[in-house]
């Protein structure tokens, strides 16, 4: 049984920082690209960051870009998200990801495997 488990979201005052943490199971995660999706409430779930499994290539959205910083580790099936300098914009359930498929996108629908979510809220 595949299962993506993501722990680490919790409430922060703005400018704070945060590390998610999702772990794999059940799939050959060395060979998974894995990403972080994030929906607020009332808003579609946007592309957040993604990591490819053949060269740890990083791809970020345009509005985390230089703040957040995913990264993998392959011994631990885990992905991270290091999310610094919050604002209250961030707020959101983070969703974990994962494709056998190499990156190609950041569309949701190239991803197949998901966790539950772990919610992120920022305070101002």
């Amino acid at each position: 049984q595949v299962q993506l488990v993501e722990s680490g979201g919790g409430l922060v005052q703005a400018g704070g920082s945060l590390r998610l943490s999702c772990t794999a199971s059940g799939l050959t995660f060395s060979i998974y690209t894995m990403g972080w999706f994030r929906q607020a409430p009332g808003k579609e779930r946007e592309f957040v960051a993604a990591i490819t499994w053949s060269d740890d290539r990083t791809y970020y959205a345009d509005t985390v870009k230089g703040r957040f910083t995913v990264s993998r580790d392959n011994a631990k099936n885990t992905v991270y998200l290091q999310m610094n300098s919050l604002q209250p914009e961030d707020t959101a359930a983070y969703y974990c990801a994962g494709t056998a498929r190499p990156f190609q996108s950041r569309d949701s629908r190239q991803f197949h495997r998901w966790g539950q979510g772990t919610q992120v809220t920022v305070s101002s």
